[in-house]
């Protein structure tokens, strides 16, 4: 079992920045792929950014690419997500995942096996 803790959430005003940090179990954390998930109130989950094993390979949703960089340190089993240039929109609940087998689209939900319970950011205008 695999327990995935995020941290770091809280209130900014648009144009701030944020620095999530989600905190992953397990002795082959240098080989789980870790990804971010949000959930804006009334909508659905959505993808955020992911990062492959060893950190070299990482994706993000358009919606965030240039103002989001999601980064890990495996020696402290951590992944971060820097948020900049943040806007009212980025207002939701965003989740840690890990995926600890294999990865065909590291953009679907379905494709992780371990959540964290998420943290809140609120962007306010």
């Amino acid at each position: 079992q695999v327990q995935v803790v995020e941290s770091g959430g809280g209130s900014v005003q648009a144009g701030g920045s944020l620095r999530l940090s989600c905190a992953a179990s397990g002795r082959t954390f240098s080989n789980y792929v870790m990804g971010w998930f949000r959930q804006a109130p009334g909508k659905e989950r959505e993808f955020v950014a992911a990062i492959i094993r060893s950190g070299g390979i990482t994706d993000y949703a358009d919606s965030v690419k240039g103002r989001f960089t999601i980064s890990r340190d495996n020696a402290e089993n951590t992944v971060y997500l820097q948020m900049n240039s943040l806007k009212p929109e980025d207002t939701a609940v965003y989740s840690c995942a890990a995926n600890t087998g294999s990865v065909y689209d590291s953009r679907l939900e379905s494709q992780y096996n371990y959540w964290g319970q998420g943290t809140r950011v609120t962007v306010a205008s």
